[in-house]
């Protein structure tokens, strides 16, 4: 059966009205905060499905501490970096919060696709009917250690007739549907919640990063068609598969930019600062024609200032770079093919996240990846600072879009719940299917 312990579920945004909304992205590398309005919008030919504008009032953003791989490991230097982050917003929209949406990149993220099917004896299909086969969804997972982020129903059939979108109202003798589930550890979702806590702050709601950077970079015919996005973080690298406009897979692995900068840092013998800049400045995964002649300047760990710096060329950063890139791109490959959703991806890949700046990251990607691959970054916000406009910012700019798509999920109305609060999950399943059909 589901764990009683849920994360609190988002009331989705009602067409036509304004509503205020906090997000944090709480990264490896850094933590960002944005206070923003989400305004009605004409609908787009390229954004379909985003009912609402966001328009940022206050943004903070500073060095994480105390996050490591999206796990909690000193709850007083994150909850330093949070209290920065968040009042450096506050001080920007000239509000105060008190509750606000979070991204989940901890706890051994899963995902997987549960199925049921339940008798309808040629009678007509009604609200109670799927609550039914939700039911019948639930007791197939039986995982007390996990809690569920996102539970998206990707597709209904009728007597082995798919690709239903509403049956209610259809006639039929079997109804069955089928369940994306994504997951993450209880223990560590709590940790989370804990020191949120301690920063005088409620959790709204919590998105798996995966989900969210999708939702920043995607275009709604690439989620159509079969996408995958690749989330390139600090300390994680995020996997997320769309098809036929639902996310059906997401992961996470243990491994991201910051590897990089440790390469770099170890094999020229220079501090992890001075690694991150060269990284930044010229780092490559693509060979070029001067790189033998073009020489970088890097200063050796413990020198003084009065020595003088050494100097490597730039084929040497790459010779170091390289392997590493290739490694996660291999990874994600790998990864890809055991699910059995390269396939499902179709052709199109798109790298998002602050290393997926790095110069001949695409072009190696399409090689060891065989597919179409493209550099994402947040469409559809406005008034994000010139500085948060980049790939790095993509998880953030999904976690605004989330309010606007969340009525496909279950969602309890009026009721605010804590992750470590009690009562069921499917009990309330009667509430998300009057908003959702």
């Amino acid at each position: 059966m589901l764990s009683e312990a849920m994360s609190a579920r988002l009331r989705p945004i009602e067409k036509g009205r304004t509503r205020l909304v906090s997000v944090l992205d709480i990264g490896s590398t850094k933590i960002c905060c944005i206070i923003a309005r989400l305004v009605p919008r004409e609908k787009g030919q390229a954004l379909r499905e985003r009912s609402h504008e966001p328009e940022v009032l206050g943004f903070g953003y500073g060095p994480s501490m105390g996050i490591k791989s999206g796990v909690v490991t000193d709850l007083d230097l994150a909850e330093k970096s949070i209290r920065f982050a968040v009042s450096e917003a506050e001080k920007q929209a000239s509000i105060t919060i008190e509750s606000i949406i979070i991204n989940v990149s901890s706890g051994n993220l899963r995902s997987k696709t549960l199925s049921a099917n339940i008798s309808l004896e040629g009678q007509e299909v009604e609200y109670s009917d799927i609550a039914r086969v939700l039911e019948a969804v639930n007791k197939s997972y039986a995982d007390k250690n996990r809690v569920i982020i996102h539970a998206l129903p990707i597709g209904y059939s009728l007597d082995g007739q798919k690709n239903i979108i509403n049956p209610c109202g259809m006639v039929g003798e079997q109804l069955g549907v089928d369940i994306a589930i994504i997951s993450a550890d209880i223990l560590a979702m709590r940790n989370i919640e804990l020191v949120l806590n301690r920063c005088h702050l409620q959790v709204q709601a919590f998105i798996a990063t995966p989900y969210a950077s999708a939702l920043g970079v995607l275009v709604d015919d690439e989620a159509k068609l079969g996408v995958a996005a690749i989330d390139f973080g600090g300390e994680t690298t995020s996997i997320s598969v769309f098809f036929d406009g639902n996310i059906v897979f997401a992961d996470i692995l243990p491994i991201g930019s910051e590897q990089i900068s440790l390469d770099i840092a170890r094999q020229l013998s220079i501090s992890i600062e001075d690694a991150r800049r060269i990284k930044t400045l010229y780092a490559s995964v693509l060979p070029g024609q001067n790189d033998e002649r073009e020489l970088i300047p890097i200063m050796p760990i413990g020198a003084g200032g009065d020595e003088n710096s050494n100097a490597v060329s730039r084929s040497t950063l790459t010779r170091i770079v390289r392997p590493r890139v290739e490694e996660i791109l291999t990874e994600i490959r790998n990864r890809l093919i055991k699910a059995k959703m390269m396939d499902v991806a179709g052709r199109r890949f798109v790298f998002t996240g602050g290393a997926s700046e790095l110069t001949g990251l695409l072009e190696v990607g399409q090689r060891i990846l065989s597919r179409h691959v493209r550099k994402g970054r947040a469409v559809g916000i406005a008034g994000l600072p010139e500085d948060a406009r980049g790939a790095a910012f993509a998880t953030i700019a999904g976690m605004l879009v989330y309010p606007q798509i969340c009525h496909s999920e279950f969602v309890a109305k009026g009721k605010k719940q804590k992750l470590m609060g009690s009562g069921g999950y499917f009990a309330r399943i009667s509430n998300w299917l009057r908003s959702s059909f």
